[in-house]
């Protein structure tokens, strides 16, 4: 679905100047009317805000079943936003106050919370049921310490392949190592009807972001009170062999496109590619691929014990600081990431919050997905990282010059000091 990889990566959120002004009105912690009986929300209607598409399906019946039964006379008033130009529709909405509850992409989430325009959630972590919650994931909804939103679901890149391919090739069992993707790459290779033994794009920055989280490395960090690139690390170098490597298969795939140019599911529809790292939205309609054409596993690891790293993208649920409903906000985030509806997440086919949750992921593309996540990692968390996606993407631009030939540590350098310098912008 395609709205997981535009609430993954939170392109150029405008988020910029959001007023954190205070508010005249009485929040319902404020007022007498805050109790403990079940009647608190008497009267009162709470706004949440979701995208298309990321709801699973009986999620939002469920939440507001339970709410609304929890607190008879409450209303909970759920709204769908589209993600095309979200940006300036939330700044305004979070300094209005305009909406109690909303989702973020995760990589959007600290540019919200860094102009006060987000909850802070920090004492009410436990509450929410922040203790069970993947660290990896929960990176993403935090800032400078800070809780600002709680994780809701996650996904990320698996190898999908076409079956039809890999059985005239051959192969019967899914590599564990990527030594033995290589070997099985090359048997690919050697098919009549191949033409591509995987489909990767040189500026496919996510795969490598990956590889990059799994050797231990960073794209960029803290130096200080600074933001410095990784690409000059030894991680980083490592990370982009494995890539160089895995690009080399590609033989039409252009080292200066990424994978939406053209989309990569449109390549992979022909039937005559082995291969490709993908999001589940990026795979082919069902008229153009059959879905039983298609089998999936992580993309495999250095050693069996683990595989590679992966980019996980996703969305948080937060609290508007201006909302004059924070007490019913928090309690309706303790309903909306309970067990049972978490596990809605789960059987839908996305990452829960929770690793505890897993055992309920549905589907075979969800559960090769699940394999890498506990290795995966998020972009720096920056209110600034949005700059370093705009055009011209420094990543991008970094993959296609050290895959043309370029001097690696001269065009890491290079490359890194654009990062740091986007990084580190003054707003």
């Amino acid at each position: 679905m395609k709205r997981q990889l535009i609430a993954a990566v939170g392109v150029a959120a405008m988020v910029v100047g959001l007023a954190a002004c205070g508010s005249d009105g009485k929040k319902d912690g404020d007022s007498k009317a805050s109790s403990t009986s079940a009647d608190r929300y008497k009267g009162k209607t709470l706004k949440v805000w979701t995208m298309t598409g990321s709801a699973p399906k009986g999620w939002t019946d469920s939440v507001k079943s339970e709410f609304e039964t929890t607190y008879p006379g409450s209303k909970v008033d759920f709204q769908t936003q589209e993600w095309t130009d979200i940006g300036p529709k939330i700044t305004a909405a979070l300094s209005e106050g305009s909406v109690d509850v909303l989702e973020l992409g995760n990589t959007q989430t600290s540019g919200y919370a860094a102009t006060g325009g987000l909850l802070d959630l920090t004492k009410d972590k436990s509450a929410l049921g922040g203790d069970g919650w993947a660290a990896n994931q929960n990176e993403a909804a935090m800032l400078d310490g800070k809780q600002y939103a709680a994780p809701w679901w996650v996904s990320n890149r698996v190898v999908a392949y076409n079956k039809d391919l890999w059985k005239a090739a051959g192969l019967t069992d899914a590599p564990k190592t990527l030594d033995e993707f290589y070997t099985d790459l090359d048997k690919l290779k050697a098919t009549p009807g191949v033409a591509d033994p995987i489909y990767l794009p040189g500026q496919e920055w996510y795969t490598y972001f990956g590889l990059l989280t799994g050797e231990g490395g960073k794209i960029a960090k803290k130096d200080g009170d600074k933001w410095v690139g990784g690409l000059e690390s030894p991680e980083a170098q490592r990370a982009f062999e494995t890539y160089k490597k895995l690009q080399s298969y590609s033989a039409t795939g252009p080292k200066d496109k990424d994978e939406a140019t053209p989309q990569q599911k449109d390549v992979f529809a022909k039937g005559n590619v082995g291969a490709m790292i993908a999001l589940g939205w990026e795979l082919p309609a069902e008229k153009d691929m059959p879905k039983d054409k298609i089998g999936f596993f992580p993309l495999p690891g250095k050693t069996a014990d683990k595989p590679s790293g992966v980019f996980i993208g996703g969305s948080n649920l937060a609290v508007a600081a201006q909302s004059k409903n924070t007490d019913m906000a928090k309690d309706f985030l303790k309903i909306a990431l309970d067990d049972k509806n978490e596990g809605l997440v789960a059987a839908a086919g996305n990452i829960p919050n929770k690793p505890a949750l897993n055992s309920q992921l549905t589907g075979d593309f969800a559960k090769a997905a699940q394999a890498a996540t506990a290795v995966g990692g998020i972009t720096p968390n920056t209110p600034n990282w949005a700059s370093v996606e705009n055009k011209p993407n420094p990543i991008k631009d970094f993959l296609t010059a050290a895959l043309q030939g370029g001097d690696y540590a001269a065009t890491a350098k290079k490359y890194d000091d654009e990062i740091a310098k986007r990084l580190n912008e003054k707003n």
